[in-house]
């Protein structure tokens, strides 16, 4: 899957959902996207600071637990709970169990897509 993010607002979300819907009438098979619209770049930087991208990034690298993920980007764990909840809103990352033997089940912070492409016009 990929993720595409814009900061185009409504008229750029409403302009690209009938471009789709178009397509689709055509008979064009689409393949399947994840698409995240700010109102402008500053709402997007604000919701996607440098931190998060920095954990979705190592994220994508390794499969790591929030503990894990936490030593590995040196930030307090609670930080990198509150953001990877954040970006599991925004639909970015994911979280999987996964057995941990003798200490019960750990979750794995996974992205949703080895790519995120990004669009910001000022």
């Amino acid at each position: 899957m990929r993720v595409k993010v814009f900061t185009d607002g409504v008229r750029g979300h409403v302009q690209r959902s009938l471009d789709r819907a178009h397509r689709r009438e055509l008979g064009e098979r689409l393949k399947p996207e994840k698409i995240l619209t700010f109102a402008d770049p500053a709402m997007m930087v604000e919701c996607l600071t440098a931190q998060r991208m920095r954990l979705v990034e190592t994220a994508r690298k390794k499969k790591l637990s929030i503990s894990a993920l936490a030593e590995e980007l040196g930030r307090n764990r609670g930080a990198v709970t509150r953001d990877v909840n954040k970006l599991r809103k925004l639909g970015l990352i994911r979280l999987r169990e996964q057995v941990n033997p003798g200490h019960g089940v750990v979750q794995i912070v996974e992205p949703v897509a080895q790519k995120i492409e990004m669009r910001a016009t000022l």
